[in-house]
């Protein structure tokens, strides 16, 4: 207990050093993946990432993998692209740019969605998701983290079982549009990790969601190092 104690103070020490610098607060998303990674790199990527804890599992997924420094913005600069791009093609999702990766999270506005109890794609759930695995065919060189959640409705086994059924179906779906199933990787959470409030309806149906985290491949890693050398 004190061992993650510190750790967790350490991590809010360097994260409010990091982020209230004013040329982190200032830079683009390209910039800002090259000022993270030298602060600390893949160090602090790696503690961070073991020590988010459960409710943010897509940001620890992300900052986990840094490779900081200069190759870090190559990669930065490579994911502001592909964000644009799913920006464009699915107005309705939340898309987040996170140091050297990007964070997207789909729910009824955003035309992936879920009804209670249900973990099938229908509707313009498969036209988001069509448009979405155009965009990873564009980019190659990610790998895609998809994470499935649900309300608190239920027992909570059978709410971990279902989030389970919710991420792999948006998984096959992708994977059957022509995507290399060694991109992705699956994981659930069920009622764990709510961002809506299960009191209300609207907030339940935030909380009947998938969560996407893009990262670099090695491939990409690789090429960023190759062409950021001095």
């Amino acid at each position: 207990m004190k061992n993650i104690a510190l750790k967790s103070i350490s991590i809010f020490m360097i994260l409010t050093l990091i982020v209230s610098c004013k040329t982190v607060q200032n830079a683009n998303n390209k910039q800002k993946g090259a000022v993270i990674g030298a602060a600390g790199g893949a160090l602090i990527g790696g503690i961070i990432g073991n020590n988010v804890g459960k409710g943010d599992t897509a940001l620890g997924a992300i900052i986990g993998g840094v490779v900081g420094g200069v190759a870090g913005g190559y990669i930065g600069n490579k994911m502001d692209k592909q964000a644009e791009r799913i920006e464009e093609e699915i107005p309705g999702a939340e898309v987040t740019r996170v140091g050297e990766g990007i964070s997207v999270v789909f729910d009824e506005n955003s035309g992936v969605y879920f009804d209670t109890n249900k973990s099938n794609i229908k509707g313009t759930s498969e036209e988001t998701l069509r448009r979405l695995a155009g965009i990873f065919k564009e980019y190659p060189n990610s790998n895609i983290l998809v994470e499935g959640h649900t309300d608190s409705s239920g027992a909570a086994e059978y709410n971990l079982s279902l989030s389970k059924k919710r991420a792999e179906s948006v998984t096959v779906y992708l994977t059957g549009q022509g995507l290399s199933i060694g991109r992705f990787t699956t994981k659930w959470y069920g009622e764990d990790n709510p961002r809506g409030d299960n009191a209300t309806p609207e907030g339940r149906a935030k909380n009947r969601r998938v969560e996407l985290a893009i990262v670099a491949n090695e491939a990409l890693k690789q090429e960023a190092i190759e062409n950021t050398k001095n």
